[in-house]
């Protein structure tokens, strides 16, 4: 086997690429991890839903943990370059970057997904220390706080009605030339007394990553702690499209109770698979799955029960 051939070709190295490489590490496995290096879990998160860690864990010392925890694994090899397409070519698959082509016998696509956070002057700071996208994971941060909820969709009011078991501080703004709530949503809005403002976020104001205020187009100003963004993500599925892989109606990868795509060996964990529970602990668990499915799909039919 030459140094650009594996067994297991991992794109996305987030949690549930970490978890996948660690579980055929433990397999024997020789594995191709590759990493960009961005992602939700490279943003500012403090982790607090996942079991374990007493106080929570920062989203990138979990990643750096798994790093660690696969520098014992020899046959995983981690690679600092973006896939940018890949290829089945007879019996194997080849992803290709600007850095050349590696070859494998299974893959496993762990993309994720892009957010769309509103954008200005120094917006990336605000992600997971004040900015935020899941009422799951973050909900119970804002008790007692100013929130907005940023987004033009029925999601977003919805979002902001149910963030009321946390706060009674809360404003939806669209941000968007177009109101897409529904009446019925307005008045649920209306009845819970959120206020519901149809304008564009001129200027925000704040320091260290923690909002001050918003200042709008329209002119007015709206302070704040935190904000819930719900302006939509999109799921990164260019290469499982390379390979045939089969979307769902929302753009997402269709998998099985294994992780399994309908394209024989490939396979796929994390937020790309699902609109719905974008979770650490899910990933981690998709992860593990996809490893132990990629791995018996490697075994000689002599060694299958099926």
């Amino acid at each position: 086997m030459s140094d650009r051939e594996y067994e297991v070709l991992i794109v996305g190295a987030g949690p549930a690429g970490l978890s996948a490489a660690l579980f055929l590490a433990r397999f024997k496995r020789t594995v191709a991890l590759f990493d960009t290096g961005r992602g939700r879990s490279t943003w500012h998160q403090i982790n607090h839903n996942y079991l374990g860690f007493p106080g929570g864990v920062a989203a990138r010392k979990l990643r750096e943990l798994g790093c660690q925890q696969l520098e014992e694994y020899p046959q995983v090899t981690p690679f600092e370059h973006k896939i940018e397409a890949m290829r089945r070519e007879d019996d194997h698959f080849v992803a290709k970057s600007q850095a050349g082509e590696w070859r494998g016998q299974a893959v496993i696509l762990c993309t994720g997904v892009l957010d769309h956070y509103p954008h200005f002057d120094h917006w990336e700071d605000y992600v997971g220390r004040s900015m935020f996208y899941c009422v799951t994971c973050d909900g119970y941060g804002c008790q007692g706080q100013r929130v907005v909820v940023l987004g033009n969709t029925n999601a977003s009011a919805s979002e902001a009605l149910q963030l009321q078991r946390f706060t009674q501080h809360l404003t939806v703004l669209t941000n968007s030339n177009e109101n897409l709530i529904q009446r019925k949503f307005e008045q649920r809005l209306d009845n819970a007394h959120i206020p519901l403002i149809h304008d564009k976020i001129e200027t925000v104001v704040g320091h260290a990553g923690q909002f001050e205020r918003i200042e709008t187009k329209g002119g007015l100003i709206i302070p704040l702690d935190q904000l819930f963004n719900q302006q939509g993500a999109t799921p990164e599925t260019t290469l499982a499209e390379d390979l045939g892989v089969k979307l769902n109606s929302a753009g997402y990868m269709v998998i099985d109770t294994e992780q399994k795509t309908n394209v024989p060996g490939v396979f796929a964990a994390g937020d790309a698979t699902r609109l719905h529970s974008h979770l650490v602990s899910t990933a981690v668990h998709e992860g593990a799955t996809a490893a132990s499915a990629a791995n018996y799909y490697l075994y000689p039919p002599e060694l299958k029960d099926d």
